[in-house]
C-alpha cells in the first residue's frame, strides 16, 4: 500500500498529526502535508536542524508542547489540552499573539456560551499559553488572565441513592463493579483510584498519594471494598485492571461506569459523586465530624467537607436535635 507521507512520516494519535520520526526522536510538523511549507520543514528534519516555530499562535502551542512542562501534565490533562488547542489552530493558527487583546478573549468565550463549561477551558488554556509566551520572552503580560469563568447550568452533584448504588452492585460486571468500589470505599478521585497498586494494600487499607493535592492518607477498607478486594484477580501492578493486566485508563473507566448508569438510570450521579457519597455517608453516622470526613477525603478545609456531605451533616444533627426533643 502506498503511503501517503514521506519516509520518516507518520501520522499519531485520535488527532492524525503527522510526526517526523527518526533517530529515536518525533517532532510533529505543523505545516499541512503537500504544502510547500511542509516540505520546508521535512527538508530542515532531514538535515537535522527542527524548524524554529513563527510568533504564531500555532506556533506557540509547538512551543508548549516541546517544553519541559509538557511531560510533566497528566495524560487526561494532555488530552484535554490537546482538543483545545486543536480548536486554537482551526480559528487563530496565524495570529501573532502580540496582537491579542482581552476583549478578544471575551469574544471567544462568549462565542461559545451555549457549551459554558467548555468555553472556560479554553479560556484556562489560552491562559496557559500566553503565560508559556510569557516566559519564552513572547510576550511582557498575559491578556486571558482575569476573564471570568461563565456560569453553566448544571446542578449541583449530589451523592448517590442508596438505591442506585445497589442497583449499580446487582448488575455491574466485577471489573466495572471494582473500580466502583474502590472509588466509593476509598472516597478518592478516580484519577487516584486507577493509580492504586497492590503493593498499596496492606489487607486492612490502601495508603494513597493523591495527585490533585499531595496529601498522603491510610484508608481502612469498608466492608463491601474488603469483598471487592478479596475476589479481585491480580492481573497486574495496577489494581485496576483491564483483561489483558495492563492499567485501567480514565476513558475506560468512564464508559465501564457510564453503561451501567445507562442501564439503571443513574444518568444524574457520576464517578466523582462517588466521592460525594463517601462523605456523605460518614457526615451521616453519630458522632462523625468535618475531621472524619477530611481524614478520608483528604480535604484541608471544612468548608469543602460542607460541599461535599453538608446536607447529610445537617439531617445526622436534625435528627439527634428532634431526638433530644422527645426525652
Amino acid at each position: 500500500m502506498k503511503r501517503d507521507l514521506p519516509a520518516y512520516c507518520y501520522r499519531r494519535g485520535r488527532s492524525r498529526y503527522v510526526y517526523f520520526c527518526k533517530h529515536g526522536k518525533s517532532i510533529r510538523i505543523h505545516a499541512a502535508p503537500g504544502t510547500a511549507e511542509f516540505a520546508a520543514e521535512y527538508a530542515m528534519l532531514l538535515r537535522g536542524r527542527p524548524p524554529a516555530p513563527k510568533r504564531t499562535i500555532k506556533g506557540l502551542i509547538q512551543r508548549y508542547m516541546e517544553s519541559e512542562r509538557w511531560p510533566e501534565l497528566s495524560p487526561h490533562t494532555q488530552r484535554n489540552y490537546r482538543r483545545h488547542f486543536k480548536f486554537f489552530e482551526e480559528k487563530m493558527a496565524t495570529v501573532d499573539p502580540a496582537t491579542l487583546r482581552t476583549v478578544h478573549v471575551y469574544e471567544m468565550r462568549d462565542a461559545l456560551k451555549d457549551t459554558p463549561t467548555d468555553a472556560s477551558q479554553k479560556v484556562g488554556a489560552l491562559v496557559t499559553l500566553l503565560n508559556h509566551a510569557i516566559k519564552i520572552g513572547w510576550l511582557d503580560t498575559n491578556v486571558a488572565k482575569g476573564v471570568p469563568k461563565l456560569k453553566g447550568k448544571r446542578e449541583p452533584r449530589g451523592p448517590w441513592p442508596a438505591e442506585m448504588i445497589e442497583a449499580f452492585r446487582a448488575v455491574a460486571p466485577a471489573d466495572t463493579r471494582l473500580v466502583f468500589e474502590l472509588c466509593l470505599g476509598s472516597g478518592q478521585r478516580i484519577s487516584d483510584v486507577l493509580k492504586m497498586m497492590w503493593s498499596d494494600f496492606d489487607g486492612a487499607g490502601i495508603s494513597v498519594k493523591q495527585s490533585k493535592t499531595g496529601a498522603a492518607l491510610y484508608v481502612p477498607l469498608t466492608r463491601q471494598l474488603a469483598e471487592a478486594l478479596r475476589n479481585a484477580p491480580k492481573r497486574g501492578l495496577t489494581i485496576a485492571t483491564q483483561k489483558d493486566g495492563s492499567p485501567v485508563t480514565y476513558m475506560a473507566a468512564y464508559k465501564w461506569i457510564t453503561k451501567i448508569r445507562d442501564k439503571i438510570g443513574a444518568r444524574a450521579w457520576d464517578i466523582h459523586a462517588l466521592r460525594h457519597s463517601a462523605a456523605s455517608e460518614i457526615a451521616s453516622l453519630p458522632g462523625m465530624t468535618a475531621e472524619h470526613v477530611m481524614a478520608i477525603t483528604g480535604h484541608k478545609s471544612s468548608g469543602m467537607v460542607m460541599l461535599y456531605a453538608g446536607a447529610a451533616q445537617q439531617k445526622a444533627r436534625a435528627q439527634e436535635a428532634q431526638k433530644a426533643r422527645d426525652k
